[in-house]
């Protein structure tokens, strides 16, 4: 198969899953979003379940071509963290929106769920390495409710609510993340 056509559906399938959600990735959602010719991403993708499988690899493909390099100190790991979040509102933020979607079908197609974990476990470990790298004292748990508290502004952020934002300091994302190191690791 045609490796740039298959990203191009890839990510046209990510722009209809932020654009209309799970149940709007159609295949002529995905042709139209991808000005292909009606039928192409059905002859890649024949089944519904394959152009989510796809939709879902795409996602995890893109997010894994993020540059993170490791940090050496807290300070570097505070601005890793922040350019992440940044990432967030800003490039990214298409991605975003497609990963939750495609988290909220896993609720409902659980083998969907299988790649989904399978990414959120190397982002868990990713982190972990991230706070280690940093001289951090990490343990797991830590590591986790660094990793969960990041996990969990990204709703909020793509939502992009103002009260919402100030209410969990996401306004000052430098801010935020030093809150949340100081909150778990002791103020530097």
């Amino acid at each position: 198969m045609n490796r740039e056509r298959r990203d191009r559906l890839g990510d046209a399938a990510i722009d209809v899953l932020a654009e209309s959600g799970s149940k709007g990735l159609t295949h002529r959602a995905v042709d139209a979003a991808a000005d292909v010719p009606p039928g192409t991403t059905k002859n890649y993708f024949p089944t519904r379940d394959a152009l989510l499988r796809a939709s879902a690899e795409r996602v995890i493909e893109l997010y894994a071509a993020i540059p993170r390099p490791a940090p050496v100190d807290r300070a570097g790991l505070t601005a890793l963290l922040r350019t992440l979040l940044e990432h967030v509102e800003g490039p990214g933020r298409v991605r975003v929106l497609a990963l939750l979607e495609l988290q909220r079908e896993a609720t409902r197609t659980p083998w969907l769920t299988e790649p989904l974990d399978a990414f959120a476990a190397a982002d868990f470990a990713h982190f972990e390495q991230a706070q280690r790298s940093a001289g951090l004292p990490v343990t797991p748990q830590r590591a986790a409710a660094v990793t969960l508290a990041l996990h969990a502004a990204l709703p909020h952020l793509v939502a992009r609510g103002p009260a919402t934002l100030a209410a969990a300091g996401l306004d000052d994302l430098d801010g935020f993340v030093k809150g949340l190191l100081d909150t778990v690791y002791g103020a530097a």
